[in-house]
């Protein structure tokens, strides 16, 4: 233990994060889940020990992220840290490690705020290290009950339906959670159709008549399509004209989250005052565009509003259909929305339609599609370690706790 005037001064201009991460795919993950949150993002390439040598000649920042990846002795490498570092900082450790031994040893002996076993998703970095950084109370309050996944088409025939059908199998088998699938579209939604049952009576008086959506309520209107997955849909005629409240879609989702860990909702775009809920308590919002100019263009202008109604999640880009013939090529279509999409899902004429049209989600009749979804699966399913308000280093400089 370093005496106490040994220990290093924080600068007063100290930054407020900076990580230092061994590979590029958690790199990108931070990057994506907190670059808006923090204006500059100082994201090094290597370990624990090449944060220690930083250090030595650097201010301390606020909050450290380091990798313990590849490393002989983790803990080792963590004593060095911690005689460069002030007491105050807060320290978040990612490694491959999943034993809970590794975790218990970091969190009681070593004193580290947070351990987060790879792969690093931009879930986790958003909603671990994000309140953190800002103790945001909206994100606290996103964070209990089920994960809710919005996920929309930027315009029309983008298949956006089915990549949300998808993605609710897929998250359902993987994660071994109970899932619901929210359909919005109270006419014409293709949910029921592309899993082979038709909705039930009731959904509308939920969302028009909120008293109404008792505790029966989703036992009657939710439609088993396994033991993990349940349908919420309805199918209203088209001379019918639904007025779903805010109140109603806030309290189905309230109902809904404390019954199923994940809420994959297919939602219509662009939203109206009473949709615009499932946004503000969206843990992650899909946007799904298709290779072609005007998708481009509400993709753009998709993202803006849902930056603007301010909710927790931050959107995803998924392309679909690439290679379509006449389509653009993806890099076209990077340079339109000014970034690359976050996944690219391949066109697959046959085999889609095929599933559709015999009731069977295509996901289990594509191969490619479910490799490709791959990505947004492990983003969705991604298990956050359990957060702790222990602070940094305490036990190693004995500073104590909070």
């Amino acid at each position: 233990m370093l005496p106490e005037s040994a220990l290093p001064v924080a600068a007063p201009d100290r930054a407020g994060f900076m990580a230092f991460v061994a590979d590029e795919a958690s790199e990108a993950a931070l990057r994506g889940g907190l670059a808006d949150m923090v204006g500059t993002l100082q994201i090094r390439r290597g370990t624990a020990r090449t944060a220690a040598r930083s250090l030595e000649r650097e201010a301390t920042p606020r909050t450290l992220l380091v990798d313990v990846s590849g490393l002989d002795d983790a803990f080792a490498a963590l004593e060095e840290l911690a005689s460069v570092c002030t007491p105050d900082v807060r320290v978040v450790v990612i490694g491959e490690s999943t034993e809970i031994a590794f975790y218990r040893r970091l969190i009681r002996d070593v004193g580290v705020t947070e351990y987060i076993h790879k792969p690093l998703t931009r879930d986790t970095a958003r909603h671990l290290i994000g309140p953190m950084l800002f103790g945001s109370e909206a994100m606290d309050a996103a964070a209990r009950g089920g994960r809710v996944v919005a996920v929309a088409g930027v315009r029309g025939g983008v298949g956006a339906t089915t990549i949300a059908v998808s993605l609710a199998m897929e998250v359902a088998d993987s994660s071994r959670g109970h899932v619901a699938l929210l359909d919005l579209h109270l006419r014409g939604g293709a949910t029921g159709i592309m899993l082979g049952v038709r909705p039930s009576s009731g959904f509308r008086v939920a969302l028009e008549e909120p008293d109404r959506a008792d505790g029966l309520f989703l036992d009657r209107v939710a439609i088993p399509i396994n033991e993990r997955l349940r349908l919420i849909a309805a199918e209203e005629a088209l001379e019918s004209d639904p007025h779903p409240t805010e109140e109603g879609i806030r309290r189905v989702l309230t109902m809904l989250r404390q019954r199923f860990n994940h809420i994959v909702v297919d939602m219509p775009m662009p939203p109206g005052i009473a949709e615009r809920a499932v946004l503000s308590v969206a843990r992650h919002t899909v946007l799904v565009l298709g290779p072609d100019v005007a998708s481009i263009r509400d993709a753009v202008a998709a993202r803006k509003m849902v930056q603007a109604i301010g909710g927790t999640s931050r959107a995803m880009t998924v392309l679909n259909r690439v290679g379509l013939p006449g389509g653009l090529p993806a890099k076209l279509v990077a340079e339109g929305l000014g970034a690359p999409p976050d996944l690219l899902l391949p066109d697959l004429p046959r085999q889609v339609p095929r599933a559709t049209n015999l009731g069977r989600p295509a996901v289990k009749e594509a191969p490619a599609l479910r490799r490709a979804l791959g990505p947004l699966t492990q983003e969705v399913t991604a298990l956050p370690a359990t957060a702790t308000s222990r602070s940094i280093f305490g036990r190693l400089f004995a500073w104590g706790r909070r």
